[in-house]
């Protein structure tokens, strides 16, 4: 089955294109808007880029496989990066990163119970002045305690459907900014 953006993402992947004299430099913008709405980059989302940008989808898939931010299977709609370089470290990110394993139930690579976050460590989310440091999609949470790192969890977990892993979503993409 053929991947296609929805009206309001195809009208994103037009103006998208249009701030790159050369289509193949939207590769990332456009594999992150169609993840956005997919959950993951499918061999649908590749062929699609593929053809979007006049590139093989070879060269797609490189792409994919090298960002950590582009994922390869289906994925929960939330995830949690632990920045864990020595000076989140210093200011407790083990800490928080032992808490996320406790309460989402999974290490680092892994999924919650409910579906509904994936955990994963990142060797440097470049906060260090706001360490500890926990992205989360694509917001910053910086100074973390775990009382506030629960609350913001509790708060994304309550307006988030659990998705099972061969579900694509339409989600909308967060509105929120760096904290």
């Amino acid at each position: 089955m053929a991947f296609a953006l929805s009206p309001e993402r195809e009208q994103l992947a037009a103006q998208i294109l249009t701030r790159y004299p050369d289509p193949r430099a939207a590769c990332i913008p456009l594999l992150h808007l169609c993840q956005q709405q997919h959950g993951w980059c499918s061999p649908e989302v590749i062929d699609y880029v593929a053809r979007r940008i006049g590139v093989s989808t070879a060269h797609v898939l490189g792409v994919v496989t090298f960002y950590t931010s582009l994922f390869q299977k289906p994925h929960p709609p939330n995830v949690v990066w632990v920045c864990r370089t020595l000076s989140c470290d210093l200011r407790g990110a083990k800490v928080i990163q032992e808490h996320l394993e406790r309460r989402l139930g999974c290490r680092p690579g892994g999924r919650s119970k409910d579906g509904k976050f994936a955990l994963k460590k990142a060797e440097c989310l470049a906060a260090c002045g706001g360490a500890p440091v926990v992205q989360i999609n694509d917001r910053y949470y910086e100074n973390l305690t775990l009382a506030e790192l629960d609350r913001i969890l509790d708060e994304i977990a309550a307006r988030t459907a659990a998705v099972e892993p061969s579900e694509p979503r339409h989600q909308e993409p967060d509105a929120g900014g760096a904290a």
